[in-house]
């Protein structure tokens, strides 16, 4: 029996298969264009309310420069939540980067102990927007028809 040798097989490296032609070209993937903010940015953030109905930020609610004591109105306008200082209001930020919302804001807006909100701060207005997982889905979803085409789900 005689042995026989067994050539190595080296694949080429990426400059060999792509001067030899053999590499496809990438196709870059659909982005969405936006457009270009005026303005100052608002500051976002993720909270989950707890079971007395607060919702606490270290970054998003301190970008407004409220402290604990600063009155709020609370309202509810097309399945989100405003808020705003207010020296007149009856609500109150309770500790520092934390607010709480009212019975009876939550059941509007089907919030239960752990339902996570997107929080979406707007300095320049003085106004904290608390957008719901329903109206988050709703613009998602019109957002996602507009730019993917087709209708919304």
């Amino acid at each position: 029996m005689t042995a026989r040798a067994v050539s190595p097989v080296i694949p080429p490296t990426v400059s060999d298969s792509r001067q030899a032609g053999a590499a496809s070209p990438r196709r870059a993937l659909p982005v969405a264009q936006l457009a270009p903010q005026a303005g100052p940015s608002p500051v976002c953030g993720i909270a989950a309310i707890d079971c007395n109905g607060r919702l606490a930020d270290a970054t998003v609610i301190p970008s407004l420069g409220w402290v604990a004591g600063t009155r709020l109105d609370i309202r509810v306008s097309g399945g989100l939540v405003l808020l705003t200082a207010d020296s007149h209001a009856v609500f109150r930020v309770t500790r520092p980067g934390q607010v709480r919302l009212p019975a009876t804001v939550r059941h509007w807006c089907a919030l239960a102990p752990g339902s996570r909100v997107l929080l979406v701060a707007e300095p320049a207005a003085g106004r904290l927007v608390v957008h719901p997982p329903a109206a988050l889905h709703t613009m998602i979803t019109g957002f996602h028809a507009t730019v993917l085409g087709g209708e919304a789900a």
